[in-house]
């Protein structure tokens, strides 16, 4: 029961930070930042629905927000934008799930294979969470190592390059953090359920043995035959 509980307890703190940077990266606005902030008086930062420029000697920050979701985007922009959307929603359905499966929340008090199938739920969730998280992260930071590190081999210079910035990390965080409560939660409680259920057919056992005992106990109290008027009174009674 303690390893349980531990394993529970360290799968609801992990969800709740992976679900936490997931959606914290999404809307945030430094996927990429500048690589030349020694030689700029501003640090540039674009994230999934912004730009933002914040002036480094007195911390005065602009945004500019993209254009309309239906206006044209790069397929890099739309697709990380989906995925991460994704990721969001399952792992904040995976964290509310586990939540209910916890043994310290009051829900289904008297039902313990109940709330270790709501566990199981939640950490197919999470695994599922991690999946689009992890691909779109790390898809856009090669991007955008391959976009900067293509530009330096042909000798180009745009005036600012790009480098994935603390959001892209947030993102890979919180998607390796799915992986890792998913992973907890669907091996290692699996391992619990069948134990859980070996209990419940014992004591269901034990609990039909008792009640067989009680009835033969009553039946023997019983008389064996009934008196004749007794018997009479019955027939009358159908008749």
């Amino acid at each position: 029961a303690g390893m349980k509980f531990f394993l529970q307890y360290v799968g609801f703190f992990c969800a709740f930070f992976s679900a936490a940077f997931l959606i914290i990266s999404t809307w945030t606005d430094c996927w990429m930042v500048n690589a030349d902030d020694s030689l700029e008086v501003s640090t540039k930062c674009r994230g999934l629905w912004w730009e933002c420029v914040t002036n480094v000697f007195d911390g005065i920050q602009t945004c500019d927000e993209y254009d309309s979701i239906y206006a044209e985007h790069s397929v890099k922009l739309v697709l990380t934008r989906a995925m991460m959307i994704t990721a969001d929603l399952l792992s904040g359905f995976g964290f509310l799930f586990l939540v209910l499966g916890l043994d310290c929340v009051k829900f289904l008090p008297d039902e313990p294979l109940i709330k270790l199938r709501i566990c199981l739920v939640a950490g197919v969730m999470l695994l599922l969470a991690g999946l689009p998280g992890i691909t779109g992260s790390v898809w856009y930071a090669v991007d955008v190592y391959v976009e900067r590190s293509s530009l330096l081999f042909h000798n180009i210079f745009l005036g600012i390059q790009y480098k994935f910035g603390w959001s892209c990390w947030l993102g890979m965080a919180g998607s390796l953090g799915c992986f890792l409560s998913g992973s907890l939660l669907t091996c290692c409680m699996y391992l619990f359920r069948e134990t859980s259920s070996g209990r419940f057919h014992s004591a269901y056992s034990s609990r039909k043995g008792y009640s067989s005992a009680a009835t033969f106990v009553t039946n023997v109290h019983l008389p064996s035959s009934q008196t004749a008027t007794s018997k009479m009174y019955a027939v009358d009674t159908r008749v």
